[in-house]
C-alpha cells in the first residue's frame, strides 16, 4: 500500500501521537475541569497543554484557542459567530472555496442573515487582491478565505488580504485546512481567525480542530450547554474557550492533537514543506511526457503540496479505482469543492489528487508514475 491521500487526512500517524491517544485512554480519564479530585486536574493539565501549544503554533492566546470536531465545525463557528453578533453584513470569499465555506454562507444567505460575493481569484496575487477589494462595500463585515486550496494547491496572499481588511475594520478568516502544517501561518499576519482541522497537516486524531482568534470580534455561539464553568449562571459563560466548548470535548484527541504539533515542530514546517514539494515536483517531471496525463496546478503563484491530474478523459473515479487496485490511494472526484473544479474546468470528470505526506518517499513516487506510464503512454 502506498498511501497518497494525505490531503484528506494525513496516514500514519506520528508514533507519539498513537502513544499519547492510548496513554489519554488509560491514564486520564476523568472529565477535565468538571471535578476538583486529582485525576481530573491532571487531565486538565493535559488538554491545557495541548491547548498551549496549538496557541503557541498560531501566534494565539491559550485562552482564545477552542478545540472543536474539525475544521468545518472551526469554520461555522467563526463565520456565523462574527456574522450573528455583527447582525446583517456582507461577507467576500473566492472561488477556491471548500464547501465547508460556502455552504455555511449561503445557508446565511438563504436564512436572510446575510449577502455575499465571491472574488475571482484569477491567476495572481495582485489580481485577487484586486479582486477582493472590487467587492468590499460599506456593509462588508468579514472575509472568509482558504489559505490554500485542496483542488491545485493554489496559495493565497493572506497577509496581503489582511492589511486590506485591517484598514477596512474587516474581520478575516482563514480556512486552514489544507495549509495548516505546511506553510506558516499566524495571526501576527493579520489573521483575525484561524480554523485548522487536527487530522491532516497537524499530524492529530480525526475528529479534532481548533479555532485560534486575536479575540478583536466577538463572537456569538452556535450551542450552549456545561462547561463546567460558572455553572450558578443560567447564562452561557461569555469567555473563551468556555463558551464554545459545551459538552465534554474530545480529550484523548486533543491530547494528541498537541502531540502532532509537537511532531510538526521538531521536522520543522520549512523541511515539511520542502520535502512534500519535491514530491509533487518529481510527480510532474515524470507524468509530463505521458500524452493522457494532464496536471493541473497554478504556475504563477505559490503553491501547496497537491497536484490534480485526469487520465484523458477518464472520469477521475474511475482512475482512482484502477489506482487503488494496484495498491496507490489517491482520491478521485471533486474533493468538496464545485467552485475550484469549475474555474478549472474539471466539474464533469473531476481529478486524482496526489497529496504526499512527511513520510512518503520518492520511492512511492516513481512506482505510481511507472504505473500510469504503463496504462495510459
Amino acid at each position: 500500500m502506498i498511501y497518497l491521500d494525505n490531503a484528506a487526512t494525513t496516514y500514519p500517524k506520528p508514533v507519539s501521537v498513537l502513544h499519547s491517544a492510548e496513554k489519554a485512554l488509560y491514564d486520564y480519564g476523568a472529565n477535565p475541569g468538571r471535578s476538583g479530585h486529582r485525576l481530573s486536574l491532571e487531565t486538565s493539565r493535559q488538554v491545557f497543554y495541548a491547548r498551549e501549544k496549538c496557541a503557541e503554533f498560531f501566534g494565539g492566546e491559550t485562552e482564545n484557542t477552542v478545540f472543536t470536531l474539525n475544521c468545518t465545525h472551526a469554520i461555522n463557528f467563526a463565520l456565523k459567530g462574527v456574522c450573528n453578533a455583527k447582525g446583517h453584513c456582507h461577507v467576500i470569499t473566492s472561488d477556491l472555496e471548500h464547501n465547508s465555506v460556502i455552504r455555511p454562507l449561503h445557508a446565511l444567505y438563504k436564512q436572510k442573515q446575510i449577502n455575499y460575493s465571491i472574488a475571482d481569484s484569477g491567476g495572481s496575487d495582485d489580481e485577487l487582491l484586486s479582486a477582493v477589494e472590487k467587492q468590499i462595500r460599506r456593509d462588508t463585515a468579514v472575509v472568509i478565505m482558504t489559505a490554500g486550496c485542496n483542488v491545485n494547491g493554489r496559495v493565497t496572499p493572506l497577509a496581503r488580504i489582511a492589511e486590506l481588511c485591517r484598514k477596512r475594520n474587516i474581520c478575516l478568516i482563514a480556512d486552514c485546512a489544507q495549509a495548516a502544517g505546511v506553510i506558516p501561518l499566524n495571526l501576527a499576519d493579520g489573521i483575525n481567525i484561524i480554523c485548522a482541522p487536527g487530522h491532516k497537516g497537524l499530524y492529530g486524531p480525526m475528529g479534532t480542530g481548533v479555532l485560534v482568534t486575536d479575540g478583536k470580534y466577538p463572537l456569538s455561539t452556535l450551542i450552549e450547554g456545561g462547561t463546567g464553568s460558572a455553572s450558578g449562571e443560567i447564562d452561557q459563560p461569555d469567555f473563551l474557550p468556555d463558551s464554545f466548548e459545551s459538552g465534554t470535548i474530545n480529550t484523548p484527541g486533543a491530547i494528541a492533537l498537541g502531540r502532532g504539533v509537537e511532531f510538526v515542530n521538531s521536522k520543522g514546517i520549512d523541511r515539511i514543506y520542502a520535502h512534500e514539494m519535491s514530491l509533487c515536483d518529481l510527480f510532474i517531471k515524470r507524468v509530463e511526457n505521458i500524452g493522457k496525463i494532464r496536471v493541473y496546478r497554478p504556475e504563477k503563484v505559490k503553491s501547496l503540496p497537491v497536484v490534480s491530474f485526469t487520465a484523458g478523459d477518464e472520469n477521475s473515479s474511475v482512475t482512482a479505482d484502477m489506482l487503488s487496485k494496484n495498491g496507490f490511494y489517491l482520491r478521485g472526484g471533486l474533493h468538496c469543492n464545485f467552485l475550484a473544479h469549475k474555474k478549472q474546468g474539471t466539474l464533469e470528470t473531476g481529478t486524482v489528487r496526489l497529496a504526499p505526506s512527511v513520510f512518503n518517499t520518492r520511492s512511492d513516487i516513481i512506482k505510481l508514475t511507472e504505473l500510469l506510464y504503463k496504462k495510459y503512454s
